[in-house]
C-alpha cells in the first residue's frame, strides 16, 4: 500500500475538490454509493468476452446473470425490445452503431459541433467524419433547430444515417419530425440520448422510441450510472448487426464492473424518487439559465427546456469561453468552454461555456440555490482581477457546499 500513497493521495484530493466546489459541466453527475461499491468490487478481475450463455471463457455463471439482469432493465425502463449494455463508452457505442449498419465512405448526417452536435456525429475529425461522408445541420438564429432545412439537406446529400441528437442544444428534439426526414430519404434514424437519458426514463423528456430504429446512450450524466453505454432498438435484425458489431467487432472482454453498475443505476432510475429528481434537474437549469440572463448574460435559444444551456461570453462580457471556464475554476466552479452557433473563434478557444445542472441536483439544491450559484459566476467574472475578493468568493463557496452532502464522499 505504501507505494501507492500517492495516487490515493491525488484520489482524496480529487476528493476534497469535488466536496467543496460547484461542478456545473452537463455531462458530470454523481452516481450512489451503490454503483460506487459496483464499481469497486471483485468483477473487475473476471473476463468475459461474449455474451450470457455464449462465452469464450469459463467461470461466467454469475456474470451473466448480472448482465441479463442490466439487460432486462434496460429493456423495461426504456420501453424496448434488444439492449446491449457492453459498449465501453458513448464514443465507442456510436462508432458499433456505424460498423453494424453502413459502409466506409456513406454519407452520414448529425448536427453541427458549433450547434452543439457531438463528434460522432459527423465532425471531421472524429472517426465519424472522416471514415464516413459527413453532412451537417445547424441552428436558426434563434438557436433552434429548423426541420425544414434538415429535410432539404437530406433531399440533396441522401444519407443513408442520420443522427438526431446532440451534447449542447437546450430545447426539445422532435423525434416524429427526424422520423419523417428519415422516412422521406430513406435513412436509418438513429437517436443519441446520451444527454437526456435519465430525462427520458422519468417521463420529463420525450423518447424516442417509436420513431428511431436505434437509440444510443452512455449511462452517466443524466442516468447518473457508471461511465459505460448502452444501444437500444426494437428491430431484431438491426439489434442482431449491433451485438456482432460490439462483439467481436469493436470490443473484447465488457467491463463487468461496469455492467452491474449499469444495472443498479437503471433499477435507480426507475423509482419515484429519480423522477422527481429529474424534475428538480430541469427546474434548476430553468432557473439558473433565468437568473443569469436577469444579471444580463446572453443565453443562447433564450432559455432551455432540459438540463443544460450555453452562454455567449464574448457577447456578454467580451471574453471567450476559455477565459470564463479558467476563471470560474480558480473558485471552484467547474464548467467547459464550449463553442455557440456560429461561432467564429476555434473550438479550444471558442465564445461560449456550457453549464448543466445534474450534479447540483443530485447534491439536493433547488431554485434559491441555483440563484446565489448565478451570483457566484457573476461576481467571479467582474472580479477576476480583485485578487482578495476572488479568494473571498472562493471561501464562500466553500462553505456555502458544506451542507450539500455528495454519495460516497460524506
Amino acid at each position: 500500500m505504501v507505494q501507492n500513497n500517492k495516487v490515493f493521495e491525488l484520489i482524496n484530493k480529487e476528493k476534497q475538490r469535488q466536496f467543496e466546489g460547484l461542478e456545473l459541466i452537463a455531462s458530470e453527475n454523481y452516481v450512489s454509493e451503490d454503483v460506487l461499491q459496483c464499481m469497486g468490487s471483485i468483477l473487475t478481475n473476471k473476463y468475459s468476452e461474449g455474451y450470457p450463455g455464449k462465452r469464450y471463457y469459463n467461470g461466467n455463471q454469475f456474470i451473466d446473470e448480472i448482465e441479463i439482469e442490466a439487460i432486462e432493465r434496460a429493456k423495461n425502463l426504456f420501453k424496448v425490445n434488444f439492449a446491449n449494455v457492453q459498449p465501453y463508452s458513448g464514443s465507442p457505442a456510436n462508432l458499433a452503431v456505424c460498423f453494424a449498419l453502413l459502409n466506409l465512405g456513406d454519407t452520414v448526417m448529425g448536427m453541427s459541433l458549433d450547434s452543439g452536435g457531438h463528434l460522432t456525429h459527423g465532425f471531421k475529425v472524429s472517426f465519424s467524419g472522416s471514415f464516413y461522408n459527413a453532412v451537417n445541420y445547424g441552428v436558426d438564429s434563434n438557436g433552434y433547430i429548423n426541420y425544414d432545412e434538415i429535410l432539404s439537406l437530406a433531399q440533396k446529400a441522401k444519407p443513408k444515417l442520420i443522427w438526431a441528437g446532440f451534447s449542447a442544444y437546450s430545447r426539445i428534439l422532435d423525434w416524429k419530425k427526424f422520423r419523417e426526414i428519415s422516412d422521406e430519404v430513406g435513412a436509418y434514424l438513429v437517436a443519441d440520448i446520451s444527454h437526456v437519458a435519465g430525462l427520458i426514463a422519468s417521463g420529463v423528456y420525450p423518447s424516442p422510441v417509436g420513431f428511431a430504429d436505434v437509440i444510443t446512450t452512455t449511462t452517466h450524466k443524466t442516468l447518473r450510472g457508471p461511465r459505460g453505454a448502452m444501444i437500444l432498438s426494437n428491430d431484431e435484425e438491426i439489434a442482431q448487426k449491433i451485438d456482432k458489431a460490439i462483439f467481436p467487432g469493436l470490443q473484447g472482454g465488457p467491463h463487468n464492473h461496469i455492467t452491474a453498475g449499469i444495472a443498479v443505476a437503471l433499477k435507480e432510475a426507475s423509482t419515484d424518487e429519480f423522477k422527481k429528481y429529474s424534475q428538480q434537474v430541469v427546474i434548476n437549469a430553468k432557473k439558473l439559465a433565468e437568473s443569469l440572463s436577469n444579471l444580463g448574460y446572453k443565453i443562447i435559444s433564450g432559455g432551455t427546456d432540459n438540463h443544460l444551456f450555453l452562454v455567449d461570453m464574448v457577447s456578454s462580457v467580451g471574453l471567450s469561453g476559455k477565459e470564463v471556464g479558467d476563471i470560474l475554476d480558480s473558485v471552484g466552479i467547474t464548467v467547459n468552454k464550449n463553442a455557440i452557433p456560429n461561432d467564429g473563434r476555434k473550438p479550444w478557444d471558442p465564445s461560449g461555456i456550457r453549464i448543466g445542472t445534474p450534479a447540483l441536483t443530485t447534491r439536493g439544491m433547488k431554485e434559491k440555490e441555483m440563484e446565489i450559484v448565478a451570483q457566484f459566476i457573476d461576481r467571479a467574472i467582474k472580479n477576476s482581477k480583485n485578487k482578495e475578493e476572488m479568494e473571498e468568493i472562493r471561501r464562500e463557496i466553500v462553505n456555502f457546499t458544506k451542507v450539500f452532502k455528495i454519495p460516497g464522499i460524506q
